[in-house]
């Protein structure tokens, strides 16, 4: 199928650090796994051609009914970030799997994108349902948590395998992620720092990349440099970056967030 996207750029959000399996196939084709199935994509300027799942799973995941336009138009008396935006302007945020975003973003804690690319292939290779050839879907909780801590080792998890085994055991006997996702944003970041090894960056990736919690602003080291580097002009704490992004940004804050985190990675900032 092939329809006209505006301010969408595959390759942006393939490499944007949302989700982790996504694999870049030629010179600019993109294959990854949506709601348990194959989808290829392929892009020429705004006309997107993808198979492999319905129109409304694919518009559904990249976020595809809302107007990036006027979020771009709400922030452009900002001149950093009006600028980011012009180099980012293809940046959507995912509505990933829950359960697959947790997940992911444990492992992803004090971690590099290659490893942790490779560990989410590889739970899913050993515990997920194959669909065709080498591509799997993400396990369920129940599947995964069938896993012994032995299995999880050979994922490749490191330290993590022993949060992803308490996590998957607690969402099966007590947790419903779809509940928690209802709830409002600070009360949902309290639940989810209740899991194993999710701490306040992963609560916060969790909300944006798969609960639509937009005003969720994931603050690491890179983050928080950024934020200095650009706006602040001095050295300040993690949890005074969160104040001042959430004052600053308001309601798109975690949007905002994705559009400097490239442009500051273009850039070598």
């Amino acid at each position: 199928m092939k329809i006209e996207v505006r301010d969408f750029n595959i390759a942006q959000i393939a490499e944007s650090g949302e989700c982790f399996r996504w694999r870049k196939v030629g010179e600019s084709d993109y294959v990854g796994v949506i709601c348990g199935k194959i989808c290829r994509v392929r892009q020429r300027e705004n006309m997107v051609e993808f198979e492999g799942v319905l129109e409304g799973e694919f518009r559904k995941y990249f976020d595809l009914e809302r107007d990036y336009s006027a979020i771009q138009h709400y922030y452009k008396e900002d001149p950093i970030l009006a600028e980011a935006m012009r180099c980012g302007s293809g940046i959507r945020i995912l509505n990933q799997e829950k359960f697959e975003t947790l997940i992911s973003f444990i492992i992803s804690a004090n971690n590099n994108i290659p490893r942790i690319k490779n560990s989410v292939e590889a739970l899913a290779k050993k515990f997920g349902k194959q669909i065709e050839g080498d591509f799997f879907a993400f396990p369920t909780p129940e599947e995964l948590a069938k896993a012994s801590l032995e299995d999880l080792q050979m994922c490749g998890l490191g330290y993590r395998d022993k949060y992803v085994f308490q996590t998957c055991r607690e969402i099966v006997a007590r947790k419903s992620l779809e509940e928690i996702a209802k709830l409002p944003v600070e009360e949902c970041r309290k639940e989810l720092l209740k899991f194993a090894g999710v701490g306040p960056k992963v609560a916060d990736c969790i909300m944006l990349f798969s609960m639509q919690k937009y005003e969720a602003f994931p603050v690491d080291v890179w983050i928080k440099r950024i934020i200095e580097t650009l706006y602040l002009k001095e050295e300040k704490s993690l949890k005074e970056i969160t104040g001042y992004a959430k004052e600053k940004f308001g309601e798109y804050a975690g949007i905002a967030q994705q559009y400097l985190f490239f442009y500051a990675r273009e850039n070598k900032i």
